[in-house]
C-alpha cells in the first residue's frame, strides 16, 4: 500500500488528476509515480468525497477503456490530449 504522505501534495493533486482524465491511462501514472493501479484506487478512496469516488470508480468500470492501454485503440499513442498543450496555469488559453 501506498500512504498519502509519501507524496507532496501536488504529486497527490496530480496523480488524482491524472486518475479522473479518461484518456491518461493508470500505466502512465505508474511510470510517472510507481503506484500501480490498485495503490490509485485506494488513494482516490482516502482522498475523495465518497460519492465523488464512486462516480469515479462507475465511470473507469463502466468502459472507459482508455484507462487500460491494453483496451485502447491502437490509434491512440499518447498520454495526455491534443488540447493539453493549450493548458497553462491552470486556465485553458483563448484561441
Amino acid at each position: 500500500m501506498t500512504p498519502t504522505n509519501l507524496f507532496t501534495e501536488r504529486e497527490l493533486d496530480r496523480i488524482i488528476e491524472m486518475a479522473w482524465e479518461d484518456r491518461t491511462p493508470f500505466e502512465a501514472i505508474e511510470f510517472q509515480f510507481k503506484v500501480s493501479e490498485k495503490e490509485v484506487i485506494k488513494l482516490m478512496r482516502s482522498n475523495l468525497k465518497e460519492s465523488s469516488f464512486k462516480r469515479w470508480r462507475k465511470r473507469v468500470n463502466s468502459g472507459v477503456s482508455t484507462k487500460h492501454l491494453k483496451k485502447r485503440s491502437t490509434e491512440i499513442t499518447r498520454f495526455k490530449s491534443s488540447r493539453q498543450k493549450a493548458i497553462s496555469g491552470n486556465k485553458i488559453s483563448k484561441r
